[in-house]
């Protein structure tokens, strides 16, 4: 079954972020991972939210895939990046 993991992001520190998007770059891919959509978010339509927070969306064959991906030593290692640049929610979603 597809997996998806949706990652929810707020960006406090855009050079920080950056050099994680570098440590990421093509990283799903060596799991099977397949951008759906990525982008800011343009309208709060209910509950809680912010206008321009970035929404990731990546397919994965299945679960253990997108469990991999993030358990994997260069997605910690970029992670490191990361860390106080961002508030970031991620979810595993099972079709």
């Amino acid at each position: 079954m597809a997996a998806y993991i949706v990652a929810t992001v707020t960006i406090e520190d855009p050079e920080r972020f950056a050099a994680y998007g570098a440590g990421i770059a093509g990283l799903s891919a060596k799991y099977g991972g397949e951008p759906m959509v990525r982008g800011p978010v343009a309208e709060i339509l209910e509950g809680d939210g912010h206008v321009g927070e970035r929404v990731v969306v990546t397919r994965f064959p299945d679960a253990e895939a997108a469990r991999g991906y993030i358990r994997s030593e260069e997605y910690q290692a970029a992670k490191r990046h990361r860390e106080g640049a961002a508030t970031v929610v991620m979810r595993l979603l099972v079709d």
